[in-house]
């Protein structure tokens, strides 16, 4: 894993862009601080990528816990960055206001540590049905499963409701299926 670290880039600076049309007064205090730990840890990693990403081998294995703390924070490259903290502002600036600001911090913490477990146990469960060790060794960075568990509670607010992924319309239940497979499509990895 190998990242571009200190360096302004085209999907930083356009992230900066959607923040600052969005102005930084409309963007309640946990999100804000959300993006601004996201893209402070891009530019200034806490550790290297491959010490900072989640995997069975190092997280379980190796008893590096800190990897469950660290590894929603880091992403690999500027584009991987720009598509999970636009969606982060968008989800968070409806899920914070409607939530409230304490306990939206406490759902991000919560679904932070959380989502970094149930990857090392799925991980582990390909271990172990497909008798492949190799999946010990897939290595996990960005706030990807945080959003997506956002997303899941965000339907749950807000039923029935339509999103906006990339021009299109879709019903709020599908979209973040479709969140995931655009985000894969346009940054593979």
């Amino acid at each position: 894993m190998q990242r571009r670290q200190g360096r302004v880039s085209t999907g930083l600076l356009l992230l900066l862009y959607q923040i600052s049309q969005v102005g930084l007064q409309n963007i309640p205090s946990v999100t804000l601080g959300v993006l601004v730990l996201n893209i402070f840890l891009f530019l200034s990693p806490a550790k290297p990528l491959s010490e900072a990403c989640l995997s069975v081998r190092e997280g379980f294995y190796g008893r590096d816990w800190q990897r469950l703390l660290l590894s929603p924070f880091h992403h690999a490259d500027d584009w991987h960055l720009y598509y999970n903290m636009i969606s982060m502002l968008w989800k968070g600036i409806g899920l914070e206001r409607k939530l409230k600001s304490t306990w939206f911090a406490y759902v991000i913490a919560v679904f932070s540590v959380l989502v970094g477990v149930v990857y090392m146990v799925l991980e582990f469960m390909l271990v172990k049905v497909l008798d492949d060790p190799s999946y010990e060794r897939n290595c996990a960075v960005g706030f990807s499963g945080v959003l997506f568990a956002l997303k899941v509670l965000n339907n749950h607010y807000n039923p029935g409701r339509v999103s906006n992924v990339l021009g299109l319309p879709i019903p709020s239940k599908y979209a973040c299926w479709v969140e995931l497979v655009a985000i894969h499509l346009i940054s593979p990895g």
